[in-house]
């Protein structure tokens, strides 16, 4: 199991189409993916899954910590925070 912490940059948080784009890059592992809300330290809530996505409400400056457990987990934690710290291109 690998896990990384990083913030939530892009206006609009991780709402509708970030929260898409990030569960269509999460889909592309096999791994187990968790997403957590540091900030408030809420459960951790699947990350493939677009409705628990949208109702963690991970809005911009949110801290959030990203768990990946599997075969392909590090390439998926590499992949999922790359999106992140790219602001989902926004």
């Amino acid at each position: 199991m690998v896990s990384a912490q990083t913030m939530i940059v892009n206006a609009t948080g991780l709402h509708a189409r970030p929260a898409s784009l990030f569960v269509s890059e999460a889909k592309k592992f096999a791994s187990a993916i968790t997403i957590k809300n540091v900030d408030k330290d809420t459960a951790p809530v699947n990350a493939k899954s677009i409705m628990m996505i949208l109702a963690a409400g991970l809005g911009t400056g949110t801290k959030i910590e990203i768990a990946c457990d599997g075969e392909d987990e590090q390439a998926a934690l590499d992949a999922l925070i790359a999106l992140i710290d790219g602001g989902f291109g926004e």
